[in-house]
């Protein structure tokens, strides 16, 4: 795919985007394999992470929440770099380069990433030093800099650093027989120009001076020793104030901050005998992968700068030489560490439905009809009731649960727990390999193994990413199955920021399905035959691919509305692409990656792309196919990517109840709505944000949901 240089109209600058398609002539039919036809998936990324950047720039959100924007920013572009930089140069280091669907070739894409990249980096900087460092100065908050401190704030620091820092840190002065130390993924280390000679008569000019992971990058300073306000000081300025008593009796003539991202992404063969064990090997080597990225001080002298390339096998297209700390993640601590709640988003008390705010148990309630809650507008607390009630309820007999991400000291287990520790039959499906939670993972399988829980890892070579909860209670002296089906990870934490549905029933279609999902999980044999439900890696694919083919033989009566995270398997792409030829209206509400490019005449007419970004992190996956005034309706766990329709373990299920479906159009139709947190993808790649038309008033969607939803009586 060949690129060019297009002006972002929100931006007022230049970022590389590709080029405009060619119209073909009419009548010529398209080709839907062209190249020219999907955007890179590396660069759609990319363009994601600017879209969260640009939020630290936008006034309707408070002061605080925008310097946070700024540090999610950093911590995606970690992510970026670990896992998707790093698989591009494991591709050409090991000669195993695939072509994408978009033609680019993974040399040719790094060059195009480190472009992109250090353009936005820069401005983020930009952003952080000239926009929000000074709006926080007009608030009273400070970041206080070494050549501000007065006399008793640098003794303070000088007091703090001797308490605090130097009992911790251990200076390695770089000579034959202290060689490069092996620094950790990602954490803040200095590298210092040394003169003189030491106690043992060595000279050797260079040093290097690893942060304290234990201390804080950011330290409150005390009230007593400023003169009001809220007063900051980075770890980085104390250390470089006081390098010289790392090394005394030789001049330190200057002292450099530097950070090092790794290759992060766990590589396990299909065949081990020991998941877990395997798992904690690899844990170790994430610390230390290949160097891809070297983030430096701005002011450190080229040949240092060169000495770390040469020393991590980097380029000057690894290189970013950044204007303030290279650790910007670590700025989020700014929301704990300063009392202001007026430059932070206002608390909201998330709603409980009517149907379960009575006396009546989760059981009774789900029995009397499904349940369907959009979180964090309405409260996680009734998932977590469930799994009390179930734990402690005489008559329920056994629990399965899947867990992704939930975290080792969540409510959810110790429910489970519990419920073991009572004699019920529980059985949980824990995916060892969810993305940087694997540690916690294995210690949560731990701790309930300990507690009587049978603990399976799901199945080698497919990520357990279904949300799942079965409960087999005795009613009536027959059993019954009550289900929880979600969108989202069984973590209270995640609820509160992301939006996701669950959806509570005990209809017997869905809970067999569910049932012997389950058996397909922790047992061995035959895909059994579902009813209701798709799930990958078996229907949910070809069944996606169906609807899309059904609703483009209804032609202009067709339509299509899908929401999810990311898209970018080629074979849906093409669907939609034939269902848009067919003059199906698709709207398609993605928050990251999208490779379809939309709005291009004879190929994508009627597909549009919008981008939400705002206070919560969109993650609810709806599938809506209008099925000639019939429609279905669809939640799922699943994303439109190659992994998760091909080759995880998920699960999509249907809103049989009219008034759920009708509910989550609504829900839809709001976000299809939304005039100023949406950002629509044009046809050349960039992005627009979605402005109210003069006299038009201003809708953000997620406001919209936390009014409706939240306001409930």
């Amino acid at each position: 795919m060949t690129t060019e240089t297009v002006k972002d109209q929100t931006k007022g600058g230049e970022l590389s985007v590709p080029a405009p398609v060619e119209v073909p002539p009419v009548g010529e039919e398209v080709n839907l394999d062209a190249s020219e036809n999907y955007f890179n998936r590396e660069l759609s990324q990319l363009q994601f992470n600017y879209r969260v950047l640009k939020q630290a720039l936008d006034t309707t959100h408070p002061l605080i929440n925008r310097l946070i924007f700024c540090c999610i920013f950093s911590s995606n572009m970690d992510e970026f770099f670990e896992i998707r930089v790093a698989g591009l140069r494991q591709q050409m280091k090991y000669g195993r380069e695939t072509l994408g669907a978009d033609g680019m070739m993974p040399d040719q894409a790094l060059v195009e990433i480190s472009c992109v990249a250090h353009d936005y980096i820069h401005e983020q900087y930009d952003i952080l030093n000239n926009v929000l460092i000074p709006e926080m100065e007009q608030q009273n908050i400070h970041f206080v800099r070494r050549r501000e401190w007065t006399p008793q704030q640098a003794e303070w620091v000088r007091n703090y650093f001797e308490e605090e820092i130097l009992p911790v840190v251990s200076p390695i002065g770089l000579d034959p027989s202290h060689p490069f130390p092996r620094l950790v993924n990602k954490s803040l280390n200095f590298i210092v120009e040394l003169d003189g000679k030491d106690a043992f008569g060595r000279e050797t000019g260079m040093a290097i001076v690893p942060a304290p992971r234990s201390l804080p990058r950011l330290v409150r300073l005390p009230d007593e020793v400023c003169d009001g306000g809220e007063n900051l000081v980075f770890l980085s300025s104390m250390i470089h104030a006081h390098t010289d008593e790392l090394f005394p009796g030789m001049e330190v003539k200057g002292c450099y901050q530097f950070r090092l991202t790794r290759n992060a992404d766990l590589e396990l063969e299909d065949d081990l005998e020991d998941l877990a064990s395997a798992l904690r090997g690899e844990l170790l080597s994430r610390r230390f992968g290949d160097g891809v990225r070297l983030e430096v001080a701005d002011n450190c002298p080229q040949e240092l700068v060169q000495f770390l390339l040469a020393e991590f096998g980097l380029t000057e297209r690894d290189l970013y030489q950044v204007h303030g700390p290279v650790n910007l993640t670590r700025l989020m601590a700014v929301g704990g560490l300063v009392d202001r709640p007026d430059l932070t988003y206002s608390g909201f008390s998330p709603s409980i439905p009517r149907q379960i705010r009575s006396k009546d148990s989760m059981f009774d309630s789900i029995r009397k009809q499904p349940i369907l809650l959009l979180h964090p507008y309405e409260n996680f607390s009734p998932v977590v009731d469930l799994l009390r009630q179930a734990a402690k309820d005489p008559q329920v007999l056994a629990i399965r649960q899947t867990l992704y991400r939930t975290g080792a000291d969540s409510e959810i287990v110790e429910a489970l727990a519990d419920a073991a520790r009572r004699g019920k039959e529980v059985t949980a499906v824990i995916e060892l390999r969810a993305r940087f939670s694997e540690a916690e993972n294995l210690e949560l399988a731990s701790r309930l193994q300990e507690a009587g829980v049978i603990v399976v890892y799901g199945v080698v070579g497919y990520k357990t990413h279904a949300k799942m909860i079965l409960i087999v209670r005795r009613e009536e002296g027959r059993l019954r199955r009550y289900v929880h089906l979600g969108t989202g990870n069984y973590h209270a934490g995640n609820a509160r920021l992301y939006t996701d549905y669950s959806f509570m029933t005990c209809d017997e279609s869905i809970s067999d399905d569910v049932n012997k999902l389950f058996q397909q999980l922790t047992g061995m044999g035959k895909a059994l035959k579902i009813k209701k439900l798709f799930h990958s890696p078996f229907t949910l694919h070809s069944r996606l691919l169906s609807l899309i083919d059904r609703e483009a033989g209804y032609g202009e009566k067709g339509r299509i509305i899908i929401k999810f995270n990311a898209l970018t398997e080629i074979q849906m792409i093409k669907a939609l692409y034939r269902a848009s030829q067919a003059g199906v209206k698709i709207d398609l509400i993605i928050r990251g990656i999208c490779c379809l490019r939309p709005e291009v005449p004879g190929l994508s007419d009627n597909i549009r792309v919008r981008s939400i970004i705002g206070r919560f992190l969109e993650h609810t996956r709806v599938y809506y196919f209008g099925n000639n005034g019939r429609p279905d309706v669809y939640c799922s766990s699943a994303d439109g990517m190659e992994r998760n329709l091909l080759s995880r373990v998920e699960t999509a299920f249907p809103l049989d109840d009219p008034a759920l479906a009708a509910r989550v159009r609504e829900d839809l139709d709001t976000y299809l709505a939304d005039n100023c947190q949406s950002w629509v993808l044009q046809s050349d790649g960039s992005y627009i944000q979605n402005q109210p038309a003069e006299g038009e008033e201003r809708l953000a969607s997620q406001l919209v949901l936390l009014e409706r939803l939240t306001g409930k009586n």
